[in-house]
């Protein structure tokens, strides 16, 4: 592991420092860079390794750095401030509660090893070749039989696309409609500002559509213009509510008099914590419906895989878009996940992560009602966040902005809205991403979420 460090000869120690500390300022050692260890980089410098080790334990203790037992010494992560929040950019970010995200020290690594050995020995040589753009038949195959059965999809293994992720299939499919001649996309007015970017880079305008307590306002894209419609119809991102049976309905006989195709986006609908099942709303209307999903909640992020069930009047034109992106599947992956599934492993670890996050909403809505009077959590039992509704006179920002002071990264509902007129829509909520951190960190995040809001509704003392 080389290092590059330019030193004055007279002064060794204090030039290192001096070097490696501009370094992490200006980016040229970004966050997340594993440095050498002490006694290599002392020997290629030519200075005594306590000397290192001590430049290692000033920059840590200035935050610039980071010492991981058994792991070395690695460039602190760092993360840019909130719009407006004003937070200084060295703050540290321990703590992670955005909406959405895993628990990445709960991965099935067994598990997976095992599946990756068994599949890359099992498989023929064929399958170490350029594969189809469709992604492997092994997974195809399998993932068909597991998403009808676990989400009552729809699907054949030639209905299946496999894709680097939601965010990929939704740019294939988007290009494809385009293609067609589409030009106009409703959007859920809250949603992730990411997908509405990859939908205008595909040549869609998105055109953001009202929500309340049934989910998307149906009613509302008539007389729209509209050619699809994206939506995450079992837990609405981030506001949490179920896209209702009428509206369901009305949704695919929307979508076939229009000639429409729907986009649904179910991220985490196995994980449901009431008992109640709602399934994917591609069974009621496949033909009009592309179905996606994706391995990063159930298993990690890390994975990159993604899948889409295509309707046969699209797949095509998707699989040109494929063609044109100069992509290619993960093969070795595909194969093990197929082997994941095979054994049983995909669902073990399904059902585990559904308790611990079941259990982490739990005491989350139980130490609110025991710390936070005026607060109310709110959003389906269901996936890997809810909301938290703030007491009058309290703001996000000002919540955002306390919790970053303590290490703490999450944010408010207005952020995710499509629109100012949206933001301004609903009183003053965060998103609480209860499924992050990892079990012995989560009380810690907990406890900086009730301090983030008593101090924000502190009177402020005057200047």
């Amino acid at each position: 592991m080389d290092l590059h460090v330019e030193l004055d000869p007279r002064r060794k120690a204090a030039s290192l420092e001096e070097a490696l500390r501009g370094a992490v300022v200006d980016g040229r050692l970004e966050p997340g860079t594993r440095l050498p260890p002490t006694r290599t980089l002392a020997v290629d410098l030519g200075i005594a390794r306590n000397s290192v080790a001590e430049v290692y334990a000033r920059l840590v203790g200035e935050g610039r750095l980071e010492a991981r037992v058994g792991s070395g010494t690695w460039v602190r992560e760092v993360s840019a401030p909130a719009p407006g929040a004003r937070v200084d950019r060295s703050t540290r970010f321990d703590l992670d509660l955005r909406g959405g995200l895993p628990d990445s020290s709960g991965f099935a690594r067994s598990a997976w090893a095992r599946a990756v050995a068994r599949s890359i020995a099992d498989a023929p040589a064929a399958a170490f070749a350029y594969g189809a753009p469709e992604g492997a038949v092994e997974l195809r195959r399998p993932l068909a039989e597991y998403l009808a059965r676990t989400r009552g999809v729809v699907a054949g293994a030639d209905d299946v696309v496999v894709a680097h992720g939601f965010g990929e299939l939704l740019s294939l499919v988007a290009r494809a409609i385009a293609a067609r001649g589409g030009r106009r996309i409703a959007v859920e007015a809250y949603g992730h500002a990411s997908h509405r970017s990859v939908l205008a880079a595909a040549g869609l305008e998105p055109v953001p559509v009202p929500l309340d307590a049934d989910g998307l306002v149906v009613e509302r894209l008539d007389g729209l213009g509209l050619d699809a419609v994206l939506v995450t119809p079992a837990h609405q991102f981030p506001t949490g509510v179920p896209l209702s049976a009428s509206r369901r309905a009305s949704l695919a006989e929307w979508a076939r008099a229009a000639g429409a195709i729907v986009i649904e986006d179910d991220y985490d609908g196995e994980f449901r914590f009431d008992g109640r099942a709602i399934g994917a709303f591609q069974a009621i209307a496949p033909e009009q419906t592309v179905y996606g999903g994706t391995a990063s909640k159930s298993l990690s992020p890390a994975l990159g895989i993604g899948w889409g069930v295509v309707p046969k009047r699209m797949r095509d034109e998707v699989l040109e878009q494929r063609r044109l992106s100069g992509a290619a599947t993960d093969a070795i992956s595909q194969l093990a996940l197929a082997a994941l599934i095979a054994a049983g492993d995909l669902d073990r670890a399904v059902r585990g992560a559904r308790l611990r996050y079941r259990a982490r909403r739990e005491r989350f809505e139980r130490l609110v009602a025991e710390r936070l009077p005026g607060t109310r959590v709110a959003g389906l039992e269901a996936g890997l966040h809810c909301l938290l509704e703030l007491p009058d006179g309290v703001g996000e920002l000002d919540v955002e902005r306390g919790g970053a002071a303590l290490g703490l990264r999450f944010g408010g509902l207005a952020g995710y809205a499509a629109d100012a007129a949206t933001a301004a829509s609903r009183p003053p909520t965060m998103v609480i991403g209860y499924g992050a951190p990892p079990e012995h960190r989560f009380d810690r995040a907990v406890a900086a979420v009730v301090a983030s809001v008593e101090g924000a509704r502190e009177p402020k003392r005057p200047r």
